[in-house]
C-alpha cells in the first residue's frame, strides 16, 4: 500500500498530520514513541536472557543467592524513572 505513494502524496499526508496534531506536540509524540521502543527492546532482551538463564539453571542447579531487585528503566542509565519489577514465584517442584 505504501509502495504506491508518490512524493507529493507523502508530503500532503505529512502536512495533514502537522495540521491535525500541531507542530508543538509532534516532538513530544516522537520522544514518547522512542521511549516506548527502548522499553520494548530492553524487555525483549531481558526475556531472552531469562530464557537462556533458565535453560542453564535446569542443567545444573546452583545454590540460591539473594540477588538485587531488577528495575525497568525508560532509557539506559535513567534512574529517575526506574521502577522495581516483581519477579514471579518459582512454582517448580523441588526433587
Amino acid at each position: 500500500m505504501l509502495g504506491n505513494l508518490k512524493p507529493l502524496e507523502i508530503v500532503l499526508i505529512l502536512l495533514v498530520v502537522v495540521l491535525l496534531f500541531g507542530a508543538k506536540k509532534l516532538p513530544d509524540m516522537a520522544r514518547s514513541l522512542g521511549k516506548s521502543a527502548r522499553i520494548l527492546k530492553s524487555e525483549a532482551k531481558a526475556m531472552k536472557n531469562d530464557d537462556s538463564g533458565t535453560a542453564e539453571s535446569t542443567a545444573a542447579p546452583a545454590p540460591q543467592e539473594q540477588a538485587a531487585p531488577r528495575t525497568i528503566q525508560a532509557a539506559p542509565g535513567d534512574t529517575t524513572s526506574a521502577r522495581p519489577v516483581s519477579e514471579p514465584a518459582d512454582r517448580t517442584p523441588r526433587a
